[in-house]
């Protein structure tokens, strides 16, 4: 049988739980499925969110799921595989089954389904992920500060990537790995010289550990390079294929293909929100915990309207 709610909330990170915690607090019929994939897992903590900062992602998404308990909010464990949308409904309707089968059935839809990290193809890197290879500087600058740096260059961006490092530590080496040195512009170089950034080219052929701990950076060529720290930047891949296959209109961006929102995250689909890293790539944890408080006080608002309107006197 097909369980009703008035909204089903598709991730259960930062974003989604803000909103579920806004419509539980609204009275409102509520449900998380969470697939339990945080995009932030590997990380030990998180920070620059006050009052949380240095809380692990863990501990603040099992406290969250015990704050949105609270309010009524129903949460399962699963991957949606199907949203389809109902359109004979005078109010946009929608069913979202999961992949053991369970069907689910909401007036409104908020997809926080996040992204995934595609790691550069070096050795040893994707082993080290979130202890000292790293990719923001604001998420953990502050904790590998003063030491040796190294930046793994795949796109011309990471001219970008090492300039803003350098804020944490004047000892920074930019391997260009896959860039041609060409590919940096007159600019790139004087920036990168003011910065005091080394520029080193050739392809990066595997990281040097040593008692659990990153020691370098070793070249194609057999060069070696200590290093304490590497940051790296992941290709984004949006999990978007929900949202695709209802229709929303998409945009392309240099990190992936989002959904074309308004302010407030409804999708270009009546009755469907998207929220946190499902809408763009460089929402924190802070930031995705807002979007999803704006997501939910409007779908409050969108359903308290909607209901008085068809109530009302003639």
């Amino acid at each position: 049988m097909t369980q009703q709610y008035e909204v089903i909330v598709i991730g259960g990170g930062a974003a989604g739980l803000s909103a579920a915690l806004v419509l539980g607090r609204a009275r409102r019929r509520t449900l998380v499925v969470d697939a339990g994939e945080p995009r932030n897992a590997p990380a030990a903590h998180m920070q620059g969110y006050l009052s949380r900062d240095g809380m692990s992602p863990q501990e603040f998404l099992a406290v969250g799921r015990e704050e949105i308990a609270r309010y009524g909010v129903h949460l399962v464990r699963g991957r949606a595989v199907d949203v389809t949308r109902d359109e004979e409904a005078e109010d946009p309707g929608f069913s979202v089954t999961l992949a053991d089968g369970r069907t689910f059935h909401a007036r409104r839809l908020v997809v926080a389904t996040g992204l995934q990290d595609e790691l550069p193809p070096v050795p040893g890197l994707a082993e080290r992920f979130g202890r000292d290879v790293l990719h923001c500087p604001y998420c953990h600058g502050w904790e590998v500060r003063d030491q040796a740096f190294g930046v793994l260059a795949t796109t011309p961006m990471s001219v970008h990537q090492a300039l803003m490092v350098s804020q944490w530590s004047k000892d920074v080496i930019l391997f260009l790995h896959t860039v041609p040195e060409a590919d940096l512009s007159d600019d790139d170089l004087r920036r990168l010289a003011a910065a005091g950034v080394s520029v080193v080219p050739g392809e990066v052929a595997a990281l040097l550990t040593e008692a659990d701990r990153l020691t370098g950076v070793r070249l194609a060529d057999g060069t070696t390079h200590p290093r304490q720290v590497l940051f790296a930047a992941p290709r984004p891949l949006p999990q978007t294929a929900l949202l695709d296959h209802l229709g929303a209109d998409l945009h392309e961006t240099p990190f992936g293909a989002y959904p074309v929102v308004d302010a407030t995250g409804q999708t270009s689909i009546p009755g469907v929100w998207a929220v946190g890293n499902a809408m763009g790539f460089s929402e924190q944890v802070v930031n995705a915990a807002s979007s999803g408080y704006r997501a939910g006080a409007t779908i409050n608002g969108d359903l308290l309207m909607t209901d008085l309107d068809r109530h009302r006197p003639a």
